[in-house]
C-alpha cells in the first residue's frame, strides 16, 4: 500500500476510509507490544491520511513523583493514563483542539504545552492506550500481534544491550502484565498480525 502502510494492514485503512468518507469523526487507538510498529503504522496512516493528528502514550509516562511501587504493581500503571485522559481523551472525544504536555525522558519533567488542532481523524498510538479506563472513549480500536521471535529481532536490531535489557527484562514483562490483566486485544474491532 501507499504510504509504507504495510499489507496486512490494509482492513484498517479500508475502515477508516469508509468511516471518514462518511463524514464520521474517528478517533483511533494503536495498542500493542514492544517493537510490534505502532508508531510506524500511526505514522503511515498519518501520510495516507493528511487530515489526521496522531498522539503518543510514550509522550505520557509517570512522572517523579508518581513512580512508586505501588504505581507499578497496578496493570498498565506505569503511563500517566489520567493526565492522557484529561488533556488528550477527552477533548479529541469531544471534537476539540488538544493541548498537552510531552514528557521529556532526558529531563524527567513535563515540556510546555502545545496544541493541535481538531482533525476528523485523531490516531493514539501506544501500548496501554486500551487500558480499560480509557478503552471506551475510541471509535475504532485495533491491537497489533507480534511473534516473540520477531519482537525480540526488531528490539536487538534496535537497541543498544543496555536498552535491550530494559525491554526483556523491565518493559515487555509489565506490558505482559498489563495484556494478561487488561485484555486490551479482546475489546478490539481488529486484530492485526505483524509480519516481517
Amino acid at each position: 500500500m501507499d504510504h509504507g502502510i504495510p499489507l496486512w494492514a490494509g482492513s484498517l485503512v479500508q475502515a477508516l476510509t469508509r468511516r471518514l468518507s462518511s463524514g464520521e469523526r474517528v478517533l483511533l487507538a494503536i495498542d500493542g507490544g514492544s517493537a510490534s510498529g505502532k508508531t510506524t503504522l500511526a505514522a503511515s496512516l498519518h501520510a495516507h491520511f493528511p487530515d489526521s493528528r496522531v498522539f503518543h502514550m510514550d509522550d505520557f509516562f509517570l512522572r517523579p513523583e508518581q513512580r512508586s511501587e505501588a504505581r507499578y504493581l497496578e496493570p498498565g500503571g506505569n503511563v500517566d493514563r489520567e493526565r492522557f485522559l484529561n488533556e488528550v481523551l477527552l477533548p479529541a472525544s469531544r471534537g476539540e483542539a488538544v493541548t498537552f504536555r510531552r514528557f521529556d525522558c532526558k529531563t524527567f519533567s513535563l515540556e510546555p504545552a502545545v496544541s493541535v488542532k481538531y482533525r476528523p481523524l485523531t490516531i493514539v498510538e501506544g501500548a496501554y492506550s486500551l487500558h480499560p479506563a480509557l478503552r471506551g472513549y475510541y471509535g475504532l480500536r485495533v491491537f497489533l500481534k507480534i511473534a516473540p521471535d520477531l519482537q525480540r529481532k526488531r528490539i536487538e536490531e534496535r537497541n543498544t544491550p543496555a536498552q535491550q535489557s530494559m525491554f526483556f527484562e523491565r518493559w515487555i514483562p509489565l506490558e505482559q502484565r498489563y495484556f494478561e490483566h487488561c485484555s486490551p486485544e479482546g475489546c478490539c474491532d481488529l486484530v492485526l498480525e505483524v509480519e516481517t
